[in-house]
């Protein structure tokens, strides 16, 4: 206890020694008194016995280092004295009776409530049941009257079960806003005393306190200390064997990132049971629900499109309409395709323009007078009324910007007619954004199941599971549109046919006279299978005559332009053209 006190006699010489410089007196007085202060270790040895007397020089160190701050703080008031008692019952609440002298303006006392227990949690220390001459607002006690108080209150949580014993920890003076001149604590338990220690200073000091002391009988303790500054604390601890009390420490679990989204085998395991569970889940899903009808396999094979010297297309299928069934998305490039089959069925004509090296190349979309528009479907209509809407011709220079807000109507055209056709039981657009819409909500709630586990627990992990297979469903969305079994050999036929147009051998069984027209009718099907060059050549190497010819009846070049020219045309009217009717590559992106 000696050691103990002659560290804190040290750590007081210290201020000593600075007030002595400041009032001009010499700082060698104060020297040889701070070098002979103890190690750390030894002022924070358990205390078991009462305190040595204080030497004369200990003395007049404490009272010179004290007198100052008195006077400092001389307007703020001081408590003269407080008594504090201290008993710990049996089911672990600690009850504690104050009785406190001050002057000046009564002071307020700010409570220790909670510390820091472990890696994981908090240590909480309840109050409650607060009578006398004080209020309790939040953690801070502040007295009635005027000279003395007293006030009673319980507090919970101040014992800590160990291997072999009990240990009582509470802050039973201090962190008042004035100085303590003078407390003593008494400590009376439900059995006898093993071990008591006490602590003064700051919160967390070791410096040992002035007194500390138990009775012939070993069940009461006495601990005293002089001079508290504002702000400091006296801590007492008395040990007790084991299961005097039934007392226990009040946890609450510290929010901490490390510690949110602990991974061992109890969540590791429950996240990969989650994920398999809800990943299984959506495949199922998918197998029942997303998947086309299976004939696919079964009807595929090359097929020409061509019947009795005429073309006919499998299943009737138009190169729009070919383009959403294989996709299922209506894209820009369904309707460039749809513009160039107008063209060859005789609906408008495309009339390239003149222009010099470095100038941009245009087109001229011209309506045809006799064509029967009547006869067309839906989305061709929508299509071809936006391309004139009431004029007889159009440059493709003139669609820039102001076509894509029409699209739309088409776009809608072209998904009510792969229902209409019996293709898809419900359009793929409504299906695909129902599914991924449910998929974002999902992964909403598994962002905020995420954040509440993991600052309510240590399972935060166990909502990336929710995450993972929402993101899963928002992407498996775009696959959840299901073909019928019509819509599927309507596929099955169109890939054959996309075979025949990539290798097939175009020899002498198409009569002259028909294969203008005929390899015409298969460019806007090459358009959308993206075999654009192969067929524009194909087309341009032959007339009605097996001759070289300037035209064709449903593309006109400008002068000094011949079928030679044709390819590199037709090339660049598609890129061309779908970049002026939209800004982007599918309708969906709009």
């Amino acid at each position: 206890m000696a050691a103990s006190f002659s560290h804190r006699a040290a750590g007081t010489l210290a201020a000593t020694a600075i007030l002595a410089l400041t009032l001009g007196t010499s700082l060698a007085l104060a020297s040889p008194a701070l070098a002979s202060g103890p190690t750390g270790a030894e002022s924070s040895r358990t205390v078991r016995t009462e305190a040595e007397p204080h030497s004369s020089r200990t003395e007049r160190s404490i009272r010179a280092a004290r007198s100052a701050q008195a006077v400092r703080s001389a307007q703020d008031g001081k408590v003269t004295s407080t008594t504090v008692q201290l008993e710990l019952r049996q089911d672990g609440v600690l009850h504690v009776r104050e009785e406190v002298v001050f002057e000046g303006d009564a002071p307020s006392r700010d409570l220790v409530a909670r510390t820091r227990y472990d890696d994981r949690s908090d240590r909480l220390y309840q109050v409650t049941g607060l009578k006398g001459d004080a209020t309790l607002t939040g953690e801070t006690i502040t007295l009635k009257g005027s000279g003395s108080a007293t006030l009673e209150y319980d507090v919970l949580g101040a014992v800590t079960p160990l291997a072999d014993a009990q240990e009582l920890r509470w802050y039973a003076v201090g962190a008042w806003s004035v100085p303590v001149e003078q407390a003593r604590v008494s400590v009376s338990g439900p059995a006898t005393t093993q071990n008591l220690s006490c602590f003064a200073g700051p919160l967390t000091s070791a410096i040992a306190c002035t007194e500390a002391s138990m009775d012939h009988t070993g069940v009461a303790a006495e601990f005293g200390q002089q001079d508290l500054g504002a702000g400091e604390v006296l801590t007492v601890v008395v040990g007790y064997p084991a299961g005097a009390t039934k007392g226990a420490p009040v946890l609450e679990r510290r929010f901490e990132l490390s510690n949110a989204f602990t991974l061992n085998a109890v969540t590791g395991g429950a996240l990969a049971g989650l994920l398999l569970l809800m990943l299984g889940g959506l495949g199922l899903l998918y197998w029942t629900r997303g998947r086309d009808a299976r004939v696919v396999g079964h009807e595929s094979g090359s097929l020409s499109g061509v019947e009795n010297g005429h073309f006919a297309p499998p299943d009737g299928v138009r190169p729009g309409q070919i383009g959403t069934l294989m996709d299922e998305q209506a894209d820009v490039i369904d309707v460039t395709a749809t513009i160039v089959d107008l063209a060859v069925r005789g609906y408008l004509r495309i009339d390239e323009q003149p222009r010099q090296t470095y100038e941009t190349p245009d087109w001229r979309l011209v309506r045809m007078p006799a064509a029967q528009v009547a006869s067309l479907l839906p989305y061709e209509r929508e299509l071809y009324d936006a391309i004139f809407d009431g004029r007889d011709a159009v440059l493709l220079s003139e669609l820039q910007g102001s076509f894509g807000a029409k699209l739309g109507r088409v776009r809608e055209a072209l998904y009510r007619d792969v229902v209409t056709q019996g293709w898809f039981a419900r359009r793929p657009d409504t299906v695909r954004t129902r599914w991924t819409t449910l998929g974002v909500v999902l992964t909403g709630l598994g962002v905020l199941a995420t954040v509440g586990l993991a600052w309510l627990t240590t399972y935060g992990v166990l909502g990336l599971a929710l995450i993972i297979a929402g993101a899963a469903l928002a992407v498996g969305g775009q696959y959840m549109p299901a073909k019928t079994a019509k819509g599927a050999g309507a596929l099955a036929h169109t890939l054959g046919f996309r075979e025949y147009l990539s290798s097939a051998d175009l020899g002498g069984d198409v009569p002259e006279a028909q294969r203008v027209e005929l390899f015409s009718r298969y460019l806007p099907y090459a358009v959308i299978f993206d075999n654009v060059d192969r067929w524009a050549r194909v087309v341009s190497s032959v007339t009605g005559n097996g001759q070289q010819a300037d035209n064709l009846y449903w593309y006109h070049g400008p002068a000094e332009w011949d079928l030679s020219r044709f390819a590199d045309s037709m090339r660049t009217f598609t890129m061309t053209t779908s970049g002026a009717i939209s800004t982007t590559r599918q309708f969906r992106s709009l």
